[in-house]
């Protein structure tokens, strides 16, 4: 029996053995370096004497590998041309047998090359041998036509030559890769026992590569030494149906299968080849035949002249579904089965569409196509990959929002249309609803069926979109396509006018009442109940009684709304525009000239002030105040052709204003009603023809210098320009101008004392303001007094008294100059002193 030794033995002996292990290494390991160092010596040329540094060597501009590479590619090529010389050129020189042999022995030649260059390890050299030799077989299968078979069909012969090829090149791929295995392993094994004999019984299991091999269930192909046949074959393999096509005279819808049979061919290549190069050349062979026979099914489809022809184009158009499908079920990314998975839903889509659309009037094109897209959906709830599913998914999305956006011109027709109406006021009702909003814009073809196309979309988004993050996006648009269905529902059944007109007005109520709810987002629903208020208001203006019952119905209806939380910003507004509205409406009913309708639409400013001033939430009296200050507006243009009634409106708007200014929080419209007033006394006074600017500019002067008044009684710290200022310059300074050209002495002898009561009482209560203007006012009215004088005089005296006049002033000024700046640094102190 075998003697073990206890485990503490054992460890020491093996630790023995490692350690004499170890210092045989380090003495191979010297002796190695110092064999190394002599033979490095002995190798190496002895410098010459006359160099006393060694040039460095230059670094080669291309790599070993590169230039081989190049040298085999041009061998390859340079023998492929030779080939090609000699089998067009001196083919006819040799007899049956003596072309038979060339052909034969230089084909086997370079076919069999590369399997004994592969043993020695000489790939690049391998494969551009073997290329030769695919490229000799082609000249085989050339000079076979010329000589044994020159009556066939080029096309057909060209089909099944192609054919032949794509199978020889794939054999010979997987041959090669087969032989060079086997002989690797041979040579594995060899090298595997050598060592297994020169190791100990007891070593042979640890030693590498002596473990017996794992048993395989076929040929790799990732394995294969040669990367040329197989990629070449694939090539092949896409010529020989086009090319049968071609040679049997086939037509589009023969030549479009043969197209997707074979990128149906290459999309299983590029699935199930695990070789990169094979599955690019498949790639490209699948998208690019794939994508040209789908735009040719397409095509046969959109251009069929009936079910039959159509049924035959939707067949194609589902077949490269199906490959398209197939391809994203096994597509290893994510993102390619997706867009695969999307291509493939519209393809199917349009297929189905096709026949549907061959068999129907052209009004349900649309809707049949949107109907192939809602079933699509049902895949979504499927047990099909996640990528396949989210692309189905993408791709009903597509034909929904192109079903809407084909939907969206009578929509868009039926909202904006009514506009129209504003010019042709009262000019008599339509017939239709189509007629009342398609007036100058013809209706667009085909469009009967969009209610149908915009009901179906969101009835999707209700109920599609069910517990995820979108559900509040999805169910504001489902919101708004029902309202756009509603709105195009009356024009595109051609109802009666007064049916459109009904119902658009029970569409707004249905809206606000949405709205209304509470838990509700209330943004969207208004503001589609606002954008059908005012197609209804527009599209009621075609009749003077539709007019008067559609403005007051909206202002009532928004009026009650208001009083709904959240909706009073809104829909107080929108009350009281309808009631100017309604306001003016009445006033052409009743013939009222512009200037008296003003009168009626003032009742909305003071409705508005009398409503802001009982709300107590700044929402809404903001934008309420707001509408009134515009309907006064409104009121103030339609009486600017008739001045004593505009100067009555802007009076009637100044105390709207100051009834507003009373509330403590509106103090600041007072100034607005100071102006209105202003502006009201001035177009009375020139409806009246005066012409005396102080009557313009006492209304402006007197309650300016009174409320100065009171302010300074308030507050002592006021200054006298800032309440005085103001009141005295808007009626001295327009005097003056006007005094100065006026030829007759009343004017400025009234500015004058005017001037001189304003000094004096601005010297008695010490007031800087008053004692400036009017003190200025008053010396310029005097220069004017004695211009005339003036001018007498100097007109008088010689030329030469001016100048001498004017040097002594110089004189007197320089002399005195010291004495001047006391004299006005007093009186800056005097004024400073003032008030």
């Amino acid at each position: 029996m075998t003697h073990i030794p206890p485990p503490a033995e054992e460890l020491r002996l093996l630790d023995a053995e490692l350690r004499q292990l170890d210092a045989r290494r380090t003495v191979l390991l010297a002796r190695r370096a110092w064999l190394v160092a002599a033979l490095q010596a002995v190798a190496a040329p002895p410098a010459p004497p006359h160099r006393p540094q060694a040039v460095p060597a230059r670094r080669p501009e291309t790599s070993a590998p590169g230039v081989q590479n190049l040298l085999l590619l041009l061998g390859g090529i340079l023998l492929t041309v030779a080939a090609v010389a000699f089998t067009v050129v001196s083919w006819g020189h040799l007899g049956i047998v003596g072309r038979a042999l060339v052909l034969g022995a230089v084909t086997l030649a370079a076919l069999g090359a590369p399997v004994l260059l592969l043993g020695r390890g000489l790939r690049s050299t391998a494969e551009s041998v073997a290329g030769l030799g695919l490229a000799l077989t082609v000249l085989d299968v050339y000079a076979l036509h010329e000589v044994a078979l020159p009556d066939t069909d080029g096309p057909g012969y060209a089909a099944i030559a192609s054919a032949v090829l794509a199978v020889v090149w794939t054999a010979y791929g997987l041959a090669v890769g087969a032989l060079n295995r086997t002989a690797a392993q041979r040579t594995d094994s060899t090298r595997a026992g050598e060592r297994t004999d020169t190791a100990g019984a007891g070593e042979r299991a640890n030693i590498p590569g002596t473990a017996e091999p794992e048993a395989t269930t076929g040929m790799r192909l990732p394995w294969l030494p040669l990367r040329l046949p197989l990629p070449t074959a694939v090539a092949a393999a896409q010529l020989p149906l086009l090319l049968w096509a071609a040679a049997a005279d086939a037509g589009v819808r023969t030549v479009t299968a043969a197209l997707l049979v074979t990128a149906a061919f290459d999309t299983l290549v590029a699935l199930r080849i695990p070789v990169k190069s094979v599955r690019v050349v498949a790639a490209v062979g699948a998208y690019g035949l794939g994508g040209w026979g789908t735009f040719a099914a397409g095509w046969l489809s959109w251009t069929a002249s009936g079910p039959s022809a159509a049924a035959r184009a939707a067949a194609l158009l589902l077949l490269a579904a199906a490959i398209a499908l197939a391809a994203a079920w096994h597509a290893p990314k994510p993102n390619a089965a997706t867009g695969l998975a999307l291509a493939g839903g519209l393809i199917s889509v349009a297929a189905l569409g096709g026949v549907l659309r061959s068999a129907l009037p052209d009004d349900w094109t649309v809707p049949g196509h949107l109907a192939f897209g809602i079933a699509l959906l049902a895949a979504v709830h499927t047990r099909w990959p996640d990528p396949v599913r989210r692309g189905l998914a993408w791709a009903s999305g597509s034909v929904h929002a192109v079903a809407v956006v084909w939907a969206l011109p009578p929509a868009a027709l039926a909202l904006l249309g009514p506009v129209g109406w504003s010019e042709r006021i009262w000019s008599g009702a339509p017939k239709t609803a189509r007629d009342a909003v398609a007036m100058d814009v013809p209706w667009p073809a085909a469009a009967a069926t969009a209610p149908i196309v915009l009901a179906l979309v969101a009835a999707v988004l209700v109920v599609a979109v069910r517990g995820t993050s979108w559900r509040p996006q999805a169910m504001i648009c489902a919101l708004t396509l029902a309202w756009a269905t509603v709105l195009v529902l009356p024009a595109a059944l051609e109802l009666p006018y007064v049916a459109g007109l009904l119902v658009q007005g029970l569409t707004t109520v249905a809206a606000l009442a949405y709205a209304a709810r509470p838990g509700r987002p209330q943004a969207p629903p208004l503001l589609l109940a606002l954008l059908t208020s005012l197609g209804l208001a527009f599209l009621s203006l075609a009749s003077e009684g539709p007019t008067l019952t559609v403005l007051a119905a909206l202002a009532v209806l928004f009026a009650a709304s208001a009083w709904r939380p959240g909706l009073g910003s809104v829909a107080a507004p929108a009350s009281l525009a309808y009631t100017t509205a309604l306001a003016c409406a009445v006033g052409g009913s009743l013939g009222w000239q512009p200037q008296h309708t003003a009168l009626l639409v003032l009742v909305v400013p003071v409705g508005a002030a009398l409503l802001a001033a009982r709300l107590s939430d700044s929402s809404v009296a903001v934008p309420v105040e707001v509408t009134g200050a515009v309907a006064g507006l409104l009121a103030i243009a339609l009486t600017v052709t008739d001045p004593p009634m505009l100067a009555l409106v802007l009076a009637l708007c100044g105390v709207i204003a100051g009834g507003t200014a009373v509330r403590e929080d509106r103090r600041p419209v007072g100034y607005a009603a100071a102006a209105l007033f202003v502006l009201a006394t001035w177009v009375r006074l020139a409806a009246w023809d005066v012409g005396s600017p102080e009557a313009y500019t006492l209304p402006v002067s007197v309650p300016a210098l009174l409320v100065g008044a009171l302010r300074r009684r308030k507050d002592s710290q006021v200054s006298s320009w800032t309440a005085y200022g103001p009141g005295l310059s808007a009626t001295l300074v327009p005097s003056l101008f006007a005094a100065w050209g006026d030829a007759h002495w009343s004017r400025p002898l009234l500015l004058g004392v005017a001037a001189l009561l304003v000094t004096l009482v601005g010297a008695r209560n010490r007031l800087q303001a008053p004692l400036v203007l009017g003190g200025t006012v008053l010396t310029l009215d005097a220069l004017h007094e004695l211009a005339p004088y003036i001018v007498q005089v100097v007109d008088a005296l010689p030329r030469w008294v001016p100048p001498a006049l004017a040097g002594l002033l110089l004189l007197a000024l320089g002399a005195t100059y010291e004495q001047r700046i006391r004299d006005a640094r007093r009186v800056r102190e005097v004024l400073g002193r003032m008030d």
